[in-house]
């Protein structure tokens, strides 16, 4: 019995299958330095914690609503009012098991099978794979200078007949970069006018830095009706350091979000009732721990930038928001993969593939960690690649000789 066509194509999560491996090495004893993680070692907020466990003391823990409980809904339309200036209606929020879960359902709602969906390089992972999953293609645009930040002609280039969506993810992951807001009121007036989905994914949008700035892309739009291709994809995983509780959600015109409700109830039904009123609480809560994870985020972002200017042969475009960088190492590999089994097999860090993200030759550096794990694991890195560095560390409790060139 072989398995579809479609699971064979689909590949592996890379910064899962990272997260596991540093998991596993960590249980053997091994000193390694994980900097390829995704997740914020703040806590989550007290007031998260306090509503889940309010619910769950009921003991009355049932189905909801496909589209999430209305205490959640509530929250998030009062969020996009706040945050994006923008007033929208219960019936334009579908409420999912997390960001990625949300961009799933919006590819499933939209994408019949060939047409096109343009990603920017450097993208998400899980991007083109899900547009693959739903039988799309994925249209990878990759800026002519080497930049993070496309030219919008890079964007226009690549649209045809074909194309029924762009996907934008600013603060962006893996590079930090922030788009400029002339260019996203670029892509909504041009997605406007050619009657193109525009999918703004803003995950990171409040672990922006004292860089260029994150702007509502309602700011620029002009088509206020029901009918608005724009669509936004947000959650508590990242300002809220809530990522084990798989709560995102979207907000899009009525036909399109009752599309993704149908979908989601024949899915997954509807998300755990606990983790959605945790959600709620998080929303509704206290909001001056996300100053206090990017006030960390952006101290450790200057200490992993200082230490990386110090690296001969490293190229890096310091990142604006998120909790990365994005590195360019081919001075040493342009084999992104082969350099990264090599640091984690030599010097016991965990680093990401700039290959998995559309950018041979770069690693994906996470500073969401603490100070001592950035400036170690950098320190490991310079000693495995730079032959200018001491020939001689300590990883752990052992004393290791660089003997390769």
């Amino acid at each position: 019995m072989s398995i579809s066509q479609l699971a064979r194509e689909i590949k592996e999560s890379p910064t899962l299958r990272l997260n596991e491996t540093a998991r596993v090495l960590r249980e053997k004893g091994e000193a390694v330095i994980h900097l390829g993680a995704g997740e914020p070692k703040s806590k989550v907020p007290m007031d998260a914690v306090l509503a889940g466990v309010a619910k769950l003391t009921t003991a009355d823990i049932r189905y909801t609503p496909t589209e999430g409980i209305p205490s959640l809904i509530k929250a998030i339309i009062r969020y996009t009012e706040d945050n994006y200036g923008k007033i929208i209606s219960k019936e334009n929020v579908l409420v999912s098991n997390g960001a990625k879960h949300s961009f799933y359902n919006i590819m499933m709602a939209l994408i019949n099978p060939q047409e096109e969906v343009i990603i920017c390089a450097p993208y998400w992972v899980s991007y083109p794979e899900i547009v693959k999953m739903v039988y799309g293609v994925p249209v990878i645009v990759t800026s002519e200078d080497g930049r993070f930040v496309p030219r919008m002609k890079d964007i226009v280039d690549h649209v045809s007949s074909y194309t029924k969506a762009i996907v934008i993810n600013s603060p962006n992951n893996p590079s930090g970069a922030v788009y400029p807001p002339e260019l996203i009121q670029e892509l909504v007036e041009y997605c406007e006018k050619k009657g193109i989905y525009l999918v703004m994914d803003d995950i990171y949008h409040k672990l922006v830095f004292n860089g260029p700035q994150w702007v509502s892309p309602y700011k620029f739009s002009k088509d206020n009706s029901d009918s608005s291709k724009l669509i936004i994809l947000n959650g508590v995983s990242k300002a809220y350091a809530m990522t084990g509780f798989r709560i995102g959600w979207t907000v899009a015109n009525t036909k399109v979000t009752a599309a993704m409700v149908n979908i989601q109830a024949q899915n997954i039904s509807c998300p755990a009732v606990v983790l959605q009123e945790a959600a709620a609480g998080a929303l509704n809560g206290v909001q001056s721990g996300i100053d206090a994870l990017r006030m960390f985020l952006q101290n450790n972002r200057d200490v992993m930038v200082n230490e990386l200017r110090a690296f001969t042969g490293v190229k890096l475009i310091p990142p604006d928001g998120t909790f990365y960088c994005l590195p360019d190492f081919s001075a040493y590999n342009k084999d992104s993969v082969a350099l990264s089994n090599f640091l984690l097999e030599k010097a016991l860090v965990v680093t990401v593939p700039g290959k998995e993200f559309g950018l041979e030759g770069h690693l994906r550096l996470s500073y969401c960690g603490t100070i001592k794990e950035i400036m170690e694991g950098v320190e490991r890195i310079k000693w495995a690649l730079d032959p200018e560095a001491p020939n001689e560390i300590y990883i752990g409790d052992r004393k290791l000789r660089r003997d390769w060139k």
